[in-house]
């Protein structure tokens, strides 16, 4: 897969911060602008295997998706770009809270190729991916199955996070901290999912019905596909590569995110059974002993 700057999803500026404050509150999760924001809420009820990993104020940052009665799948950036990491080396655990349950996470195993991410030559080997191990394993809410078949391209997805809303007219805007949710294409299955975010008034465009992409503080949420089993997780929002068309909003700062012609960033879960699956089994051999 050809290497683009990917802009993560989580980061933010002082400045985005600040604008956001004085505009009313809105949607996460950025969308096609002619659909309407109620058709992109989502339940927390219905996805309570997904949480959040840090609030500010009202703003939640950053996804995690329970895989395992022990174990969530997030975004490595998110480890490093939330209190998490820091606070599990200072004080212990770091709290959570799952299905309306405060959970604590007591251990963070990022993917060893992560460290590539500072390394520009051998950037096609990053894997922007953590495994986060909670301190009791949970009997409920039931974890979302890995998805391990290799067809993912061409088939849609839907997407979840409570970060940045924004419309594909007008990139990013601001956010309220609740919960919603888009549909994409899956348009590349390599190393990562790739999906672009279609113009529906462009002839021939392949935008579905609730077409969207992540927001800023979306990272590690989850690309979800239905199948005959119900919902299997087939991605990590790690970031986005800016439309073409975008323009950098001042010096200093990265291109206008969120517009048409965006492509959406995913770690791709089926390229990376074998570590999750052996991180999972190691833990599970310590607790035998």
């Amino acid at each position: 897969m050809q290497r683009d700057r990917v802009l993560p999803v989580l980061m933010l500026s002082l400045l985005c911060l600040a604008a956001a404050m004085l505009l009313p509150g809105a949607q996460a999760i950025v969308i096609r602008h002619d659909t309407g924001y109620s058709r992109h809420a989502a339940s927390e009820a219905q996805f309570p295997a997904v949480f959040w990993l840090e609030q500010r104020s009202q703003r939640k940052v950053c996804v995690a998706t329970l895989i395992d009665p022990r174990w969530a799948l997030t975004a490595a950036h998110c480890v490093e770009e939330t209190g998490l990491q820091r606070h599990i080396a200072s004080q212990g655990e770091y709290v959570v809270q799952i299905a309306g349950k405060l959970q604590g996470i007591d251990h963070v195993e990022m993917h060893p190729d992560y460290q590539f991410r500072d390394h520009p030559q051998f950037a096609a080997r990053e894997v922007d991916m953590a495994l986060l191990r909670l301190a009791e394993p949970m009997a409920l809410p039931r974890p979302v199955p890995l998805y391990r078949d290799s067809d993912e391209q061409d088939r849609e997805v839907t997407l979840l996070g409570w970060g940045y809303f924004g419309l594909g007219t007008t990139g990013i805007e601001h956010d309220d901290g609740r919960f919603r949710l888009a549909r994409n294409i899956v348009s590349v299955a390599a190393q990562r999912l790739r999906l672009n975010f279609d113009d529906p008034r462009m002839p021939g465009n392949a935008a579905v019905e609730l077409e969207g992409i992540p927001g800023l503080g979306d990272s590690g949420g989850p690309a979800l596909l239905q199948t005959p089993q119900g919902w299997q997780l087939a991605g990590i929002a790690v970031g986005e590569v800016a439309s073409r068309a975008a323009t950098p909003q001042a010096a200093g700062l990265p291109p206008a995110q969120g517009l048409y012609g965006a492509v959406g960033i995913y770690e791709r879960v089926s390229a990376h059974l074998a570590w999750i699956e052996s991180v999972l089994l190691t833990t599970a051999a310590a607790v035998s002993d």
